[in-house]
């Protein structure tokens, strides 16, 4: 229960109308400028969901102050940028926490269980998708403010994507379009990754996409499973059957390959179910929270590490270079 892990003490708006509100709501200290709130005894610590442009000032601010800091993803606009958190966070009293609250998804934690658990067999490639069609015209949709799908919905599927390589990311093909959103940075985005393990990773996120496909896609040497709603559906060999082990023939095919039957079809007993998603291990998004009460009250380490937020900016800023939308280097 977050009401009685943590306490709002304080809050900092650049509107007056809102700081009044969450005075009113919360009965805590208000401030227009984070730079009076981070000077608050109370604090301990700083949860910065700002513009993303200013995620690593805020953070750098903070931290310089001596509270602790929650920060929202982006935890930056590009890779060099967020290097900077590096040694800001290893001299600061307090600690940096990153917000990737989608690593508690259930269905991201459901489908890596299914995939240690070999009834795949070897996976070699997974599809992720978070698709819509949207004519948005906020901040997030304008290059100079840190907008763009590969920083809105981005650093959560690369952060998934990175996870389900399970392995160094060894190359990487990527493609940035505009195509329904009116500001002028990218709404559609196309990354492949592929992992020393020889695992593909394609991951598509798109704010022009009128027909959705699965959100999640795995494939494997003996079986598949793709999401739909709030179910899995899989097809998979039956685990109890044993493959021969019979080798490719070189000789010339016989008069069946007239009729379509080249060499000999081994019958395969499939297992066909639809299982709705409930991973062992029970979660959901706000769970970060508690990961974070126990990381600051009962030093537990924290599940997401500086470094994998900084993998996932690695791979923000390799998709923008040389792009139309990679906005000034900072």
């Amino acid at each position: 229960d977050r009401k009685s892990m943590f306490k709002i003490v304080a809050g900092c708006d650049i509107e007056q109308e809102r700081c009044d509100k969450m005075a009113e709501r919360y009965g805590c200290a208000t401030y227009l400028k984070i730079e009076d709130l981070v000077k608050d005894p109370e604090v301990e610590l700083v949860s910065i969901a700002t513009r993303s442009p200013d995620h690593v000032r805020h953070a750098k601010l903070a931290l310089r102050a001596g509270k602790s800091v929650f920060l929202e993803k982006p935890i930056a606009t590009s890779y060099e940028e967020a290097k900077k958190l590096k040694p800001a966070a290893a001299k600061a009293k307090g600690k940096l926490f990153v917000r990737h609250n989608r690593r508690f998804e259930a269905g991201f934690q459901h489908i890596r269980e299914i995939i240690a658990s070999g009834i795949l067999g070897k996976v070699f490639e997974i599809k992720l998708r978070r698709t819509s069609y949207q004519r948005r015209d906020d901040w997030q949709t304008i290059i100079d403010c840190g907008g763009g799908q590969l920083l809105n919905w981005g650093p959560h599927i690369i952060d998934h994507g990175l996870r389900f390589l399970e392995s160094p990311l060894a190359d990487l093909w990527s493609d940035l379009k505009l195509v329904a959103a009116v500001g002028d940075a990218e709404d559609h985005l196309k990354i492949i990754m592929k992992g020393k393990n020889g695992r593909v990773v394609d991951l598509e996120i798109s704010g022009g996409t009128v027909l959705a496909e699965p959100e999640h896609s795995v494939l494997g040497t003996k079986g598949a499973l793709v999401s739909e709603g709030g179910h899995l559906k899989l097809l998979y060999i039956d685990p109890k059957q044993k493959l021969s082990r019979s080798r490719a023939n070189p000789g010339t095919p016989g008069m069946e390959a007239a009729f379509h039957q080249v060499g000999r079809q081994e019958p395969i007993r499939w297992i066909d179910k639809t299982i709705p998603i409930s991973p062992k291990t029970k979660c959901k998004e706000s769970d970060i929270w508690n990961h974070l009460y126990a990381s600051m009250r009962e030093r537990k380490k924290f599940p997401i590490t500086l470094d994998e937020a900084l993998g996932v900016m690695k791979v923000v800023s390799m998709v923008k270079k040389g792009t139309p939308f990679a906005g000034p280097s900072k």
